[in-house]
């Protein structure tokens, strides 16, 4: 009877809680323990690496090296990518605020910081080796976080090569950033 009264959404959980979401896959990874002190050797009680969770869909890189698609220079090219491609876009472009008085020898904030510069350098940098179309692939899976048929289409065989051709362009990238010597 009160359960009659009560229609709660499907996405509910019993205990009270969201339920848990359908793209969620975790697998336990060894990572750097960020409590691990140097000044004292490493033991039981001072572990260098500690299991954590990893979502392994969070991306399609995370998916593809957990498939073993991917080595791991590959993924450290493609992380460090990433990490170029989130600096070079900032925070974005900030609002004008008319409201706000402009006090004597206040300095305008710099539109772009030297960070960011750095990073469209390194970007460039990377282009220059990659070239339009495989720098387009890289920055859409690596750097936007696309799946891999959000940028080609379903079919099978467009998949594939483009998997084929992101490998080959982390490939050059970890040559690049000297992550690991090609085989």
């Amino acid at each position: 009877m009160l359960r009659q009264l009560f229609v709660l959404p499907p996405f509910w959980h019993p205990a009270g809680m969201p339920a848990p979401s359908k793209k969620l896959k975790l697998r336990p990874v060894l990572v750097a323990n960020p409590f691990h002190s140097r000044a004292h050797p490493a033991d039981a009680t001072n572990p260098r690496d500690v299991v954590a969770m990893m979502n392994v869909r969070e991306s399609a890189i995370t998916t593809m090296a957990a498939r073993g698609v991917l080595d791991a220079a590959q993924v450290a090219a493609a992380d460090r990518f990433r990490r170029l491609w989130e600096m070079m876009g900032g925070k974005g472009a900030g609002a004008v605020d008319y409201g706000r008085e402009r006090v004597d020898g206040g300095k305008a904030p710099d539109p772009i910081t030297q960070r960011q510069a750095n990073a469209g350098k390194e970007l460039a940098r990377c282009r220059a080796l990659l070239g339009a179309r495989m720098y387009g692939l890289v920055s859409a899976v690596a750097g936007e976080g696309y799946a891999l048929h959000e940028v080609v289409g379903d079919g099978k065989r467009e998949r594939l090569t483009a998997a084929d051709m992101l490998r080959m362009g982390l490939d050059d990238l970890a040559e690049l950033w000297r992550l690991a010597t090609r085989r």
